[in-house]
């Protein structure tokens, strides 16, 4: 009975004049016929979203799994939304589950879990195309949750904790083996640098010795001693060689002989009186009474035996 509607922003309602189709209502102030003009229910044209409940899907290798979906769609035709289909709605979901099955019997278990935009798109594809002349546009298609058998999950969660497991393992390992290759490159590295300090210390040690042996060698010989401080030097560092516990006899070197010549020969004595001299220090020396005997070639100091010492 009304002659005026007033047509909310984003809706839209058809008018049936005399039983048939006579026009869509827009947004704004319309007038109709009353009694003649019949105005359906309004139609939302604004985007909508429709969450379906899961949808039980066998996979390629036999595993059922739950998938619940969320479709977002648009009605662009409020006359073929409302004459082409009794209820989009009811059609859109039936017709998603109906591709949902033929999208993950294609799949096995691992790639549907893992091929979400892969199944996504093959949705929104087959749903805008089927959906197209009821009025509606499909926007989008998300899968929400993928619900897989408790065994299922089961063998999943324990082939990850082997994963993980597996994965300590080999950093465990690796970790082990660079500290070992670390460890073994600072030992060589600490071997290679107290050998070279152990070199560098024996050189330095002999041009030391090098160098203090040519300066005594250079000072004597500037010196120019005489026989007297030469034979004195002498008597001096026999006493010494007695000092050690296995000394037993002492080599004295023929040469003694003419210093002990130039020492009689400067304290006024004979070379008797030296070898007396060296008798007696050799007897303070060792405790016990020694002889002084006189070969061919150097002199020796023992118990009584005479030995010539070979140079």
């Amino acid at each position: 009975m009304r002659a005026v509607w007033i047509i909310p922003q984003a809706r839209a309602r058809n008018v049936e004049r005399l039983g048939r189709y006579h026009r869509t209502l827009e947004p704004g102030i319309s007038f109709v016929i009353p009694f003649v003009d019949r105005v359906k229910p309004s139609l939302d044209l604004r985007e909508q979203v429709v969450s379906f409940k899961a949808q039980p899907v066998i996979t390629e290798d036999n595993v059922v799994v739950h998938i619940d979906t969320v479709l977002f769609f648009q009605v662009t035709d409020p006359r073929a939304a409302d004459y082409e289909i009794v209820n989009y709605i009811k059609a859109i979901e039936q017709l998603t589950a109906t591709t949902l099955r033929n999208v993950i019997g294609t799949l096995d278990l691992e790639a549907t879990l893992t091929s979400r935009d892969r199944i996504n798109t093959a949705l929104r594809g087959v749903l805008d195309d089927a959906s197209g002349k009821w009025g509606i546009r499909v926007t989008r298609v998300e899968i929400k949750a993928i619900e897989p058998p408790p065994s299922i999950k089961d063998a999943m969660e324990k082939q990850m904790r082997a994963e993980r497991e597996k994965r300590a393992a080999i950093l465990t390992a690796e970790g082990a083996r660079a500290s070992k290759i670390l460890t073994a490159e600072g030992e060589k590295q600490s071997t290679i640098l107290r050998a070279e300090g152990a070199r560098q210390a024996a050189i330095l040690e002999a041009e030391g010795q090098s160098v203090a042996i040519d300066r005594v060698f250079n000072t004597i010989h500037e010196a120019d001693p005489d026989p007297k401080l030469l034979a004195y030097q002498y008597l001096q560092t026999l006493p010494k060689l007695a000092e050690g516990q296995g000394s037993t006899f002492w080599v004295i070197p023929s040469e003694v002989t003419t210093a002990l010549q130039a020492v009689s020969q400067a304290f006024g004595g004979s070379l008797d009186d030296a070898k007396s001299a060296l008798q007696k220090a050799a007897r303070q020396s060792d405790g016990e009474p020694q002889e002084l005997d006189q070969g061919d070639g150097p002199y020796e100091l023992g118990r009584g035996n005479r030995q010539k010492a070979e140079h």
